[in-house]
Formats: C-alpha cells, structure tokens, sequence
C-alpha cells in the first residue's frame, strides 16, 4: 500500500471514531459508483451526511480544508444523490460535511488535529 494511502485510510479512521462521538451513525464507507467515491455516509439525526475526509500530515500544502473545491462539492452532490436513490432514501434531508485531518508529526502520539465544516458550500 502506498504511503499517500495510507494516510487517507488513517484519517478515515480518525473522522469515523470523531463522527461517532459527536453522535453520528455511520451508514457506508468507501461507497463508489462509476462518478467517483463517498468516504463517509452518516446520519446526524434525521440527515444524511456524505463526509468528505481529507488528511495532511502538516500544513505545508495548506490545510485539507483547501483542497475541497466547489467542483468536488458539485461531484459529492451528485454522487450523494446517487447514493440517496440506491439506498431507498431519496428525498431525504442531506447535506456535504468536509473532516480535515492533521497528523502531528512533532508529536505522533498526540491526537490529530480535526477541523469539520458542515454544511459546506
């Protein structure tokens, strides 16, 4: 597995153990269709949440906020939508949440740093 990979699979961790504590249920993960892929689908009361998950192991490339842009939102929208009908939830209150993960790598067994945006534009 490549080191970048395994990056991505560590911040997945950490936002699914973030997600459950903040109360959401986690519905998927990885869901992947021919248009792309969802990393977290969860459930905050009522709402279906697709969870985009971005993971740095520093800020030398900017937070992983940044590298969510307004065509990725308009692709997990879509993809979201997909996701609604496959599951039998179309017409379900939703909304695109972006988790930034960041490793602290001066400080490897300090918890990560999380920044969630929900609601993102």
């Amino acid at each position: 597995m490549r080191v970048k990979d395994k990056i991505g699979q560590y911040g997945e961790q950490v936002a699914v153990r973030y997600l459950q504590r903040e109360g959401f249920v986690i519905l998927a993960r990885n869901w992947r269709c021919e248009v792309g892929e969802i990393d977290i689908v969860a459930l905050d009361g009522a709402t279906v949440v697709v969870c985009e998950v971005k993971t740095r192991s520093g800020f030398g490339f900017g937070s992983g906020l940044e590298a969510v842009t307004r065509e990725k939102i308009a692709r997990l929208r879509r993809l979201a939508l997909r996701w609604l009908a496959e599951a039998g939830r179309a017409g379900s209150p939703m909304r695109i949440d972006v988790v930034a993960v960041h490793r602290r790598r001066t400080q490897p067994r300090t918890e990560p740093l999380i920044e969630h945006v929900r609601g993102a534009q």
